[in-house]
């Protein structure tokens, strides 16, 4: 028993030694999703490995479903040093660049090839670059999926549908409450971790999400209407604060970054998979009435859409729209 207790106790470094308590490394990652979707499970396994590979020479806590910090308030935690890594969703850094909120334009992107394919080039490279002035290093593109509709008031199959109708929207993001006016339905910011409850209470009608979301958090248990329209594509930055990653000795970064691109690699594959495996569940829960949108009603809503487009090219930022479209059709 004694020996088990001591083998238990024996946390040791890539050289053999034993790891320092004073010497230990610790990251908060913070994020408001829950545990079992793409972010949560590729946020697990990201700790595992680097605690396993720097042999407990660094800790990475994970604080899911805003337990630590709420939407509005994990970027101002991050700048200042309270947590050291977030992955917020890509509209949520609009608010401190707004070139961010390009991502948020309907139908910009038609798979996860496109999406990919973009944003690990320049453009990507660019979208980084905004969040230099703010103690921010990014460290990867995570992806959540392909956003659909759901309300609780009726089938959406045309933009006329929408008319009257109330959606919550993520925070700091103009094109998604313009995106709702064009539809003639209004818009509501509200923290992801409120969603359920003002869905439930009837303060908002509706909402746009990844099936990954829509499942884990019980919308589709308060929305009996969803349209399967993949109109907009929700993905995730994972970021770190600059000063802390700068403090880091250069080996710890090392392990930091390699990691992170096998989880990145990894839950990419993860999302596909978790988005098909919710809509399936959601289907058999008998609870909600699924529209899958045709070309044409594709094209209906694409066409009251249009408007957004040229809005865009007019806000700052909005010359990255054409160098995305050039990128797409040189694919």
């Amino acid at each position: 028993m004694l020996a088990l207790l001591l083998a238990g106790c024996d946390r040791r470094g890539p050289d053999g030694e034993q790891v320092n308590p004073r010497e230990k490394i610790i990251i908060k990652f913070s994020h408001v999703v829950a545990d079992d979707t793409p972010k949560g499970q590729a946020a697990r396994r990201f700790a595992r490995l680097v605690e396993e590979r720097t042999g407990g020479r660094v800790e990475v806590q994970v604080f899911p479903n805003s337990t630590l910090y709420k939407d509005g308030e994990e970027l101002d935690a991050l700048m200042d040093g309270r947590v050291q890594m977030i992955a917020p969703s890509t509209s949520k850094l609009g608010s401190l660049a707004p070139q961010w909120q390009l991502l948020d334009l309907p139908y910009l992107f038609e798979s996860e090839e496109e999406v990919h394919r973009v944003l690990d080039g320049e453009i990507g490279r660019k979208l980084f670059a905004t969040l230099e002035g703010y103690n921010i290093h990014t460290l990867a593109f995570w992806d959540n999926g392909f956003k659909q509709m759901t309300n609780s008031k009726r089938p959406l199959v045309y933009p006329e549908d929408f008319r009257g109708l109330t959606f919550r929207v993520m925070i700091n993001s103009r094109v998604l409450e313009e995106q709702f006016r064009l539809l003639g339905a209004s818009a509501v910011q509200l923290p992801f971790n409120d969603v359920y409850q003002a869905l439930a209470g009837g303060q908002v009608d509706g909402q746009e999400n990844t099936m990954s979301n829509i499942y884990s958090q019980r919308f589709y248990q308060v929305q009996p209407y969803l349209t399967v329209s993949n109109h907009g594509f929700i993905g995730y930055v994972v970021l770190t604060n600059a000063g802390f990653w700068q403090s880091l000795p250069p080996d710890v970064r090392r392990v930091i970054e390699e990691a992170m691109a096998e989880v990145t690699a990894w839950e990419r594959e993860q999302a596909a998979h978790l988005n098909e495996e919710n809509f399936k569940q959601v289907k058999e829960s008998g609870q909600v009435k699924i529209h899958v949108q045709t070309a044409e009603e594709k094209a209906r809503w694409k066409e009251a859409l249009a408007p957004l487009y040229q809005k865009f090219r007019g806000m700052p930022g909005g010359e990255l729209l054409d160098e995305v479209l050039k990128a797409k059709r040189a694919l």
